[in-house]
């Protein structure tokens, strides 16, 4: 049987959580040199890099050190710690999704472009990288713009977008509970139902199965007020239908799942509403674990976080540990966490991992071919903790970590 683990989100260390293990750090993070150009990314993992079939990586997109959208596309040769300036994007986008595709191309979809500005300005456009050519190509466009989306390639090839925001007029944006199906044969996309809510900021993971789980995000309140949903789906790509499932213990946006060795959920990490013991609101990152399980549809409750992190990356090792890496405190956002942890599900316990050689939060992480994890990017400070007071300070080095 298969489970998706789920874990954190918005808050302080909880009180009676589990002792990590106190051995030695385990691992080790190495310099892999700089980038050709600062980088952030700030859709947990959806504008991540792209592990080529060549076992390159594709970095495509992002944001820059004003948050402006950016078309910049680099190459990352992992025997040569050697990164590659690529052509650029036809256009320049943020919070978009980079899918690799089964013919080994890549499909750009949606994001932001432009400078920082409110509502954002989503777009509908998509675009293909050719590994062999080396260029993008305007492939279909959306049928509705969209950025902070998700995307899920399915087992027979197609992808599934699903939910994001859009501008609702000059001065508010819109969730959005819309779907898509990308076919890469004929490069068009085809409507698809809609999700039962609407969300951005949240979670896809492709099921054993074959289905998608969407779990959490933001939704609007109106007044461009969001709210974090604990509230989750499944997506069945022969049906095509969307169907209620467990909801999350606690609502989140801004977390990490991921699907773990035996079919089963990890979820982790992020933001959400939250008021402690003494009834005020707590702004903090949670520490929260939970894990779904596709058969019985339940989350179930995991030892949660040392402490809370948000915008932090979880990636599943070779070993079949979870490693947890950088991130912050959202009640904070000022300075990018170097700890890193490693999750052993059979065990359902943390030990300590080596810490980041830069702290960061918002950057893009991949599992190489070789099983080492590629960390690039992010931001190292920002706010008060900035050299200049309300900038944002780029972690434009590359690190690697060795299990």
């Amino acid at each position: 049987m298969r489970t998706t683990l789920a874990a954190g989100g918005e808050a302080t260390g909880p009180a009676g959580a589990p002792p990590v293990a106190r051995t030695a750090p385990s691992g080790r993070w190495t310099a892999a040199g700089e980038l050709p150009f600062p980088l952030v990314m700030l859709h947990g993992q959806q504008d991540c890099p792209v592990l080529l079939p060549d076992g390159g990586v594709l970095l495509a997109g992002g944001a820059g050190p004003a948050l402006q959208a950016l078309d910049g596309t680099a190459l990352f040769d992992p025997a040569e710690n050697r990164w590659t300036v690529a052509a650029p994007l036809r256009q320049a986008r943020r919070m978009h999704s980079l899918t690799l595709l089964a013919d080994g191309r890549v499909l750009a979809a949606g994001g932001i472009t432009g400078t920082q500005a409110y509502p954002p300005r989503a777009v509908a456009t998509a675009e293909l990288y050719d590994p062999a050519t080396g260029s993008w190509t305007l492939t279909g466009a959306l049928h509705e713009p969209r950025h902070s989306h998700t995307a899920t390639r399915l087992p027979d090839g197609r992808v599934l977008v699903a939910g994001g925001e859009r501008q609702r007029d000059a001065v508010s944006p819109r969730a959005l509970a819309t779907a898509e199906l990308y076919d890469p044969a004929t490069g068009t996309w085809t409507p698809a139902r809609e999700m039962g809510d609407a969300r951005w900021h949240h979670q896809a993971v492709l099921l054993s199965d074959g289905r998608v789980l969407v779990a959490g995000g933001l939704t609007d309140t109106g007044r461009s007020r969001a709210r974090e949903l604990g509230l989750c789906e499944i997506h069945d790509p022969q049906t095509g239908l969307w169907t209620p499932t467990a909801a999350l213990h606690e609502a989140r946006c801004g977390h990490q799942s991921l699907l773990l060795a035996d079919g089963t959920v990890l979820t982790l990490g992020g933001s959400g509403p939250r008021v402690a013991d003494d009834a005020r609101y707590d702004p903090h990152s949670l520490a929260g674990v939970e894990r779904y399980d596709p058969v019985a549809e339940e989350w179930r409750p995991e030892p949660p976080l040392p402490s809370g992190r948000g915008h932090h990356r979880a990636l599943l090792l070779g070993t079949g540990e979870v490693l947890v890496c950088g991130g912050f405190d959202a009640a904070c956002q000022d300075i990018g966490y170097a700890a890193a942890l490693r999750y052993d599900p059979g065990a359902r316990a943390w030990s300590v991992a080596a810490p980041m050689r830069t702290g960061r939060w918002a950057f893009g992480a991949v599992l190489l071919a070789d099983g080492r994890v590629l960390a690039v990017g992010g931001l190292a400070r920002s706010g008060p903790a900035a050299p200049v007071l309300g900038a944002h300070l780029p972690a434009a080095t590359v690190e690697v970590f060795s299990p």
